[in-house]
């Protein structure tokens, strides 16, 4: 009985990552952008946790690599790109090219899809990830419509249609470009070998705990720029 629960409880976990990402979209078509941007951060929750239950429950699998992937398109890459989707509709409608440009918001799912595929078989990625993770581009999206509740000001910089096109294209680039990010997996406690980590965690409690959802942007930045830092400056690479 323990063998089999050890066996199926990160798939269990997996599946509760798609589930929360299931609702979401749901959440957005009734146009509850709040509720849709929890459950992408519930979502990355599940997502965390079901790496962390394969690592020490020492259970991996084919089928739960592919199903984590699965997962990750369903709620970092459907989700976000249907919140976006209902943010351009909100933003001010200029006739002419910008009616267009809501389908962008499509470009998000297209590129998650090749960052999650060419994961899959990238064998430098084990450690540490090339290219934006998925979770971290969904997170950014989701923090929008929780910034416009937080405060209206907000609304002159996310609800502008060629600034969230403009935003769309970078986070795309991003998935795809060839650049390594640090992980949060802790492989020890070691502190020199996690400064950087311990870094961004505190970083980010720091700036959560005084600008609420403001700070999300902030710390994608600072998670990017703490990672160019790592892998350019000290000169660790990434092995393959």
């Amino acid at each position: 009985m323990k063998k089999r629960v050890r066996k199926h409880l990160p798939n269990f976990i997996t599946c509760a990552n798609l589930f929360s990402g299931c609702i979401g979209i749901v959440f957005t078509f009734t146009d509850n952008l709040i509720f849709a941007s929890y459950a992408i951060f519930l979502a990355a929750i599940f997502d965390f946790f079901d790496g962390l239950a394969s690592r020490v429950l020492q259970s991996y699998s084919g089928i739960g690599k592919d199903l984590d992937s699965l997962a990750d398109m369903v709620s970092f890459g459907v989700l976000p790109s249907a919140i976006l989707y209902e943010l351009f509709l909100q933003a001010p409608q200029i006739h002419g090219i910008s009616e267009y440009l809501n389908f962008v918001a499509f470009l998000i799912p297209v590129f998650s899809a090749l960052r999650l595929a060419k994961f899959n078989v990238d064998t430098r990625q084990a450690e540490n990830f090339i290219g934006l993770p998925t979770p971290a581009n969904a997170i950014l999206i989701a923090s929008f419509p929780l910034m416009l509740q937080q405060h209206t000001a907000f609304s002159q910089y996310i609800l502008n249609p060629y600034g969230l096109t403009v935003f769309v294209l970078i986070m795309c680039a991003l998935l795809v470009a060839e650049m390594p990010l640090m992980s949060l997996k802790f492989k020890n406690r070691d502190f020199n070998k996690n400064i950087f980590r311990y870094l961004l965690l505190l970083f980010s409690a720091i700036l959560i705990l005084f600008f609420k959802f403001a700070a999300v942007p902030v710390v994608i930045l600072f998670y990017i720029t703490l990672s160019i830092i790592q892998f350019k400056f000290t000169g660790e690479k990434i092995a393959g």
